[in-house]
């Protein structure tokens, strides 16, 4: 059987300007664990994380970028930058088709994305929830979302 590697897809997940390198090494272990092709940070930048216990920096890519502009240029050409972030433009998740080919973003829970990043990004995805979530799990309930519903064409 012959795989068609465009019907593949792939998708990253990052936080801008993170919080605690703890957020940072659960969100990369959840990642490991839920097929993530790559992490990557934008801003503040950890090396090691105690809450990576498996490991994932070194069993996937990781990329880090110093600025929002910087990230962005190294944005992969198939990909759909798809925000986390409640907003009045956001789809809620529960309905949400994932592209193939996407990239995750999530910002820190004190601040959220920044308005560069909410502007950039292709579509807007929010829970229904009353209250902003810690962004390791709210990336995590992104990828399970991902992974239990599989991904459509845009």
């Amino acid at each position: 059987m012959h795989n068609n590697n465009l019907d593949q897809g792939y998708f990253g997940i990052g936080i801008q300007n993170g919080k605690t390198p703890e957020n940072l090494g659960v969100l990369w272990r959840s990642a490991q664990n839920l097929g993530a092709s790559f992490i990557f940070t934008i801003g503040n930048r950890y090396h090691k994380q105690a809450c990576d216990t498996h490991k994932a920096v070194g069993a996937m890519p990781y990329f880090h970028y110093d600025s929002f502009t910087d990230f962005y240029r190294h944005l992969p050409k198939s990909a759909l930058l798809i925000g986390v972030e409640q907003d009045k433009n956001a789809k809620k998740l529960e309905n949400f088709k994932h592209p193939r080919r996407a990239v995750y973003l999530l910002g820190a829970e004190d601040h959220g994305l920044t308005k560069e990043a909410i502007k950039a990004c292709h579509l807007l995805v929010e829970f229904n929830s009353a209250l902003s979530l810690n962004v390791a799990v709210a990336g995590s309930i992104v990828m399970y979302d991902r992974n239990t519903k599989g991904t459509h064409i845009y």
